[in-house]
């Protein structure tokens, strides 16, 4: 395992210890990380107690058909935007007994940028049940493995914080 895998994987424990203190469970819905936050969370020994289920949605068909995302939402903001970010954590959570859900889509590249929304350009979103609703968009340099590495990090760590801000 590289440096950067095993640094991941003791950022999703951190996140799991959280979620299991709490008595909570976690989904993610993923596009450009293909599954990666998923692999990261589900490489922790004891994960079944707080990760339930991970979505990869890779193709706009996929968010319209496993999350519910509007066509409309994509037509209107494309699949990578905060919008599309959020209907995709709405959507994991409204199919899964999950307490939390983190979604991820972006441009990894190396094609697909454009000058409105270049490569590296990756939109998340972390949802609660109880109707929080956060999203945020990173600009991420590097290749492909690269800019999707930051970004399960940046997913993981957006959750941490709102975990302990509020405990059960």
């Amino acid at each position: 395992m590289d440096r950067q895998q095993s640094d991941l994987e003791e950022l999703a424990a951190r996140v799991g210890a959280l979620l299991l203190a709490n008595g909570q469970r976690l989904a993610t819905a993923e596009s450009c990380t293909g599954g990666w936050v998923g692999e990261c969370l589900t490489a922790i020994a004891g994960s079944s107690a707080w990760f339930d289920r991970g979505y990869i949605t890779y193709s706009n068909q996929a968010k319209v058909d496993l999350l519910g995302v509007e066509p409309a939402t994509l037509a209107a903001h494309g699949a990578v935007s905060e919008a599309t970010a959020a209907a995709m954590a709405l959507g994991a959570l409204a199919r899964s007994p999950a307490d939390w859900a983190i979604a991820v889509t972006g441009i990894a590249g190396p094609d697909g940028g454009t000058a409105e929304k270049p490569v590296g350009t990756v939109c998340f979103a972390w949802a609660r049940a109880d109707a929080q609703l956060f999203t945020a968009t990173r600009h991420f340099a590097g290749d492909r493995r690269a800019v999707r590495a930051q970004s399960v990090e940046h997913a993981l760590c957006g959750l941490l914080p709102r975990i302990g801000a509020r405990s059960v």
